[in-house]
């Protein structure tokens, strides 16, 4: 009998260290992990200590983002000698890539920028890239959908099949036009057309601008189409056909910066958004083998299946036909 308990507590006191160790090595885990994020944050005391070469990603919708601007300002002070940026992305809303284009435009007056287009970079995503200094495009790669628009739905026909009507009491005529519950006035698709023709005219303003087009130019590329990489070169939407090693090889020629400088990823913003536990979360479970569940946190944490959703007001984005 004795024996046997003195097994037994000899089993607990295996198991209680087998515990603290797990703990111990999923802290580990979670701190190195923490650590190697602030190590990329610019600007922060764990940057690196030796210049290098800071590229960024842009990719899914385009919106406003707060994180990302303060980012790129920190960005902006460490001591990475030229940043490439790396976009994808069929754009998003107009205020979000005004944002964007001013957050990178102020990165430029500090770092050479170039922007490398990895699959796509269409309306607000194009209004991004006219902020680098050099524009570099697979052959097949989409550029372009200059232009904007304004969607809302119409549901007047639903509510008189269902019988419902909606009725308001509203201070003046334009005041929440369009609402989607009644046909759309002439005033009110006046305004909005208004406000879209406006918008509109800013984009092919900065395109100009940018791009150093002539009137002629600009005509041939602001009606709204994507153009491939190889349509784009002659059209002056990008500069030059390539990817990443194109953009090192022009930041060598242009401005000096070593080619055998180090490229360092740098993040704009937490993995999971506003749910930085979820990042953490999934680390933990990985180091005590449920990687099953590590997993479904990171595809979870990661959708940006509502975004789209979420999405209203004047939009700067390129609407692929959808599948039949």
């Amino acid at each position: 009998m004795s024996f046997d308990a003195d097994a037994i507590v000899d089993r607990r006191r295996l198991r209680r260290k087998l515990t603290f160790w797990r703990v111990a090595a999923i802290l580990v885990v979670i701190l190195a992990v923490v650590g190697a994020g602030f190590a990329l944050v610019p600007g922060s005391r764990l940057s690196p200590a030796v210049n290098y070469v800071a590229r960024i990603k842009i990719q899914g919708l385009i919106r406003g983002n707060q994180d990302r601007v303060e980012a790129l300002d920190r960005l902006a002070k460490s001591r990475a000698l030229a940043v490439i940026v790396h976009l994808d992305s069929p754009g998003g809303t107009t205020a979000g890539s005004e944002q964007l284009y001013n957050s990178l435009k102020q990165l430029r007056e500090k770092k050479p920028v170039v922007v490398v287009v990895d699959g796509l970079a269409a309306s607000g995503a194009y209004i991004a890239a006219l902020s680098s200094e050099y524009v570099v495009a697979q052959e097949t790669s989409l550029v372009g959908s200059i232009g904007v628009l304004f969607q809302f739905p119409n549901f007047t026909d639903v509510l008189k099949t269902i019988g419902v009507k909606m009725e308001e009491v509203k201070s003046s005529p334009l005041k929440a036009a369009p609402n989607g519950f009644e046909p759309t006035s002439p005033e009110a698709r006046a305004a909005i057309e208004a406000i879209v023709v406006d918008s509109y005219a800013w984009f092919k303003d900065l395109v100009k601008n940018n791009r150093k087009m002539d009137d002629a130019q600009l005509a041939k590329v602001a009606d709204g189409r994507v153009f491939t990489g190889r349509q784009a070169v002659g059209l002056k939407l990008i500069d030059a056909l390539g990817d990443e090693r194109t953009a090192l090889a022009w930041l060598e020629k242009e401005k000096k910066v070593p080619a055998t400088t180090a490229v360092r990823d740098v993040s704009l913003e937490p993995r999971y958004g506003d749910l930085p536990f979820l990042h953490l979360a999934a680390f933990a479970f990985q180091a005590v083998g449920l990687c099953a569940v590590a997993q479904r946190i990171e595809e979870w944490g990661g959708s940006q299946a509502f975004e789209r959703l979420n999405l209203d007001g004047l939009l700067a984005l390129w609407h692929p036909p959808a599948a039949n």
